[in-house]
């Protein structure tokens, strides 16, 4: 049995979320800059130029890429080996949420009661937790910030069998040509396919954490991507919804099986200012033995002031 004390979880989500509002991964800067290369829309250029500025400024003056630093959704793995000291994982990492959102002066975008009172929680808790147990002796904590932009124009449906190949990429292609400029485009798109109402949409969002552009295993899912990317860009909808040839810099599925009579299908958007950090820890060692997995999608944005002002809601 392994016992990875309290504390250090605490310091290590902390920090996490310090990056997750600070630093564009590799990837999707990757992303950003090729897009810029092949978009034929002035504007869209212009776009995409500021975001790439805002993030280089965001890095080097430890500031956050966006004022909406989102709310902050966790995916762990915590080893069956493993064992917190000290408390639970869930109160470890609410109170690390609290401490980087407060010390690091992130917005606070919580509200205790989501219909009647409203009021700010004041320290950006309670966080989303994914927690699945796996074999071993290894703690992986990965938080993919999610800013309100880009949530609200999430989409389920549950389809008929009937529905088909077609129904899927028509009401995927619809759910972001819909969405237009209001999750900051260009996006990364997250497809879940099967699976129950409240399975779908955790596979949509989890299809968000897969590094960006890396494509599917399976090559048939992996054709279903490139030809939703492809109607996807072919909608004009452009950076900032300004129109152009970026409107997605990827898009993600993820499927699990279903029942006979159904079909369903999510999808979940995310601007490409959000992204996911992870960390691993084993019994003692204090060492960050993970890197950055990757980013959300909402153009630029994660705090009260930007590291360059730029409009986006979150």
């Amino acid at each position: 049995m392994r016992i990875i004390q309290f504390n250090d979880i605490v310091n290590a989500v902390a920090v996490l979320c310090l990056k997750a509002a600070y630093d564009l991964p590799p990837d999707v800067m990757g992303g950003m800059k090729d897009a810029r290369k092949h978009e034929r829309s002035e504007r869209g250029c212009a776009f995409l130029d500021q975001c790439i500025e805002n993030a280089n400024i965001a890095a080097a003056e430890r500031m956050p890429i966006c004022q909406d630093t989102g709310f902050a959704v966790y995916f762990i793995e915590m080893g069956e080996d493993v064992r917190v000291g000290g408390g639970s994982i869930y109160d470890a990492v609410n109170a690390g949420t609290a401490r980087g959102y407060t010390e690091g002066y992130l917005r606070k975008s919580i509200v205790t009661d989501p219909l009647f009172k409203r009021r700010n929680t004041g320290d950006n808790t309670p966080a989303v937790i994914h927690l699945e147990l796996v074999p071993g002796d290894r703690l992986s904590i990965l938080l993919a910030p999610k800013g309100g932009g880009s949530e609200n124009m999430s989409a389920l449906k549950m389809f008929p069998p009937s529905a088909g190949r077609e129904g899927i990429v028509e009401f995927v292609v619809d759910a972001v040509t819909r969405a237009g400029g209001n999750p900051c485009p260009p996006t990364i798109v997250g497809v879940g396919i099967g699976g129950t109402f409240e399975k779908v949409a955790y596979l949509a969002k989890k299809a968000l954490l897969r590094p960006l552009g890396q494509p599917h295993p399976e090559e048939l899912y992996a054709a279903l991507e490139r030809e939703l990317l492809e109607k996807i860009n072919a909608s004009n909808v452009g950076p900032q919804g300004l129109g152009g040839d970026t409107t997605a810099l990827a898009v993600h599925v993820e499927y699990f099986p279903c029942h006979i009579a159904s079909l369903p299908v999510a999808v979940n958007l995310n601007c490409h200012a959000d992204a996911a950090f992870r960390r691993r820890r084993r019994n003692h060692d204090r060492r960050d033995a993970g890197s950055v997995v990757r980013r959300n999608l909402h153009g630029p944005r994660r705090r009260p002031q930007t590291a360059l002002r730029t409009d986006c809601p979150r």
